[in-house]
């Protein structure tokens, strides 16, 4: 009776290594929360394919849009905690959204950081026609003018609105928010002026920027973006601190055994530090991060509490 109890108890303790020794055996499913295209659609594609060349499985994106993020988060949040459903998400899912509405997951205790693969600093534009070239100039336009100076973005509650409020806030100014379903809309009217300026992705604007139809008057990154390195930071021209950027990073059910984390980690990392995955995400834009399970959970912290501050400054609600 007591040697088939002792044997269970045995295989009990070595299971789980050893299942994560074979791991992975099969096809990983990464759960891109946002419509394919985008920009979290396409770093993934990018991070998945260097990574699957290092686990020797496939990764297969699912884009499972809506709700800010929300909804694809929350399939890996209720997932089977066995490395085989993960999430690229971005700080839209895991900062903004809990911040603008009721979320059915507390990313805290349902879901593990893995890495934190990089971030997307947002630029600050103004057109050309408005004549200012730097983040001073454009404050003493504004200030000038009151709230009769109007600001874009993609949408309320998008990165581009919540960087635009950091912005106004932190420089004292009185604007109005002119809502967009899009980039491409908030561009139609901020090229010829009807718009007095804009947070973006630095890739969406660089052809607009080079054309000169557009003055970037600052960088929302902590450092000058290699591509542009004439351009300042804003934190640089006065507002000290100042930050503004998207970040995306790999994420999984809470109850995911460590050692199946690491490998995960290290294959991502792995991708980011050298090879086609970290040119390519580079010439995008992005910073390479690559901060591991600790760093990156202090990271969405203190982002969380950054942005809910701007959200309730700002009066930002869903429509």
């Amino acid at each position: 009776m007591k040697a088939p109890f002792i044997l269970a108890i045995a295989l009990a303790l070595v299971a789980p290594p050893a299942l994560a020794q074979k791991y992975p055996d099969h096809p990983i499913r990464l759960i891109v929360p946002f419509p394919a295209g985008g920009p979290t659609d396409i770093v993934a594609r990018v991070l998945s394919q260097a990574m699957s060349a290092s686990l020797g499985q496939a990764i297969v994106i699912e884009n499972r849009g809506g709700a800010g993020g929300v909804n694809g988060t929350d399939a890996v949040a209720k997932a089977a905690p066995d490395g085989y459903t993960l999430a690229l998400t971005s700080a839209g899912a895991l900062a903004i959204s809990p911040a603008l509405q009721k979320v059915p997951y507390d990313w805290r205790r349902d879901l593990q950081p893995v890495i934190l693969a990089v971030k997307a600093p947002e630029m600050l534009v103004a057109p050309a026609s408005l004549g200012v070239k730097t983040v001073p100039e454009f404050i003493a336009a504004a200030k000038a003018k009151g709230s009769s100076f109007n600001f874009g973005s993609t949408g309320t509650g998008s990165m581009s609105h919540l960087s635009a409020e950091l912005f106004r806030t932190a420089a004292g100014l009185e604007m109005t928010h002119v809502p967009y379903s899009g980039a491409a809309p908030a561009l139609n009217d901020l090229l010829p002026g009807r718009l007095q300026m804009l947070f973006l992705d630095i890739q969406v604007l660089r052809p607009h920027v080079a054309s000169g139809a557009l003055n970037a008057l600052g960088v929302g990154g902590a450092t000058r973006f290699p591509q542009l390195p004439d351009v300042p930071t804003i934190a640089e021209q006065g507002l000290t601190g100042f930050e503004a950027a998207n970040w995306y990073g790999i994420v999984a059910p809470a109850a995911t055994s460590p050692d199946i984390i690491e490998k995960l980690r290290a294959a991502a990392s792995g991708a980011l530090q050298a090879g086609p995955a970290r040119e390519a995400l580079t010439n995008l834009g992005a910073t390479i991060m690559g901060e591991g399970p600790v760093a990156f959970a202090e990271y969405i912290s203190a982002e969380s509490v950054k942005w809910a501050a701007v959200v309730k400054a700002s009066g930002a609600k869903l429509e």
